[in-house]
């Protein structure tokens, strides 16, 4: 098992920038997968992006391609969401969640969740 915590959230205004971070304990994070997802104020939690395990695939929303880049220290047993030219748009918790096996853009697919940060962004 894992468990994850994020952190780096907080109020920026558009076109700022924010880097979240998602810190493991527990397994080594290079067992998994890792992914961000977001859930806006009434709606579904949506996917962002997604890394391998090894960092060498990225991919993205097209909401966010070009936007935001994920990373992944394995030594440091944390997985990262860099945000730049923020939009309001983009206001919501955002969660970090770690998948066993393979995993794309499904909610299902992942297997271990953090609690969430939240980002909020004034315009």
């Amino acid at each position: 098992q894992v468990q994850l915590v994020e952190t780096g959230g907080g109020l920026v205004q558009a076109g700022g920038s924010l880097r979240l971070s998602c810190k493991a304990s527990g397994r080594t994070l290079n067992y998994y997968r890792m992914g961000w997802f977001r859930q806006a104020p009434g709606k579904e939690r949506e996917y962002v992006a997604s890394i391998s395990r090894g960092g060498s695939g990225t991919y993205y929303a097209d909401s966010v391609k070009g936007r935001f880049t994920i990373s992944r220290d394995n030594a440091k047993n944390t997985a990262y969401l860099q945000m730049n030219s923020l939009k309001p748009e983009d206001m919501a918790i955002y969660y970090c969640a770690a998948a066993s096996g393979y995993a794309t853009t499904e909610r299902t697919e992942y297997d271990y969740w953090g609690q969430g940060t939240q980002v909020t962004v004034s315009s």
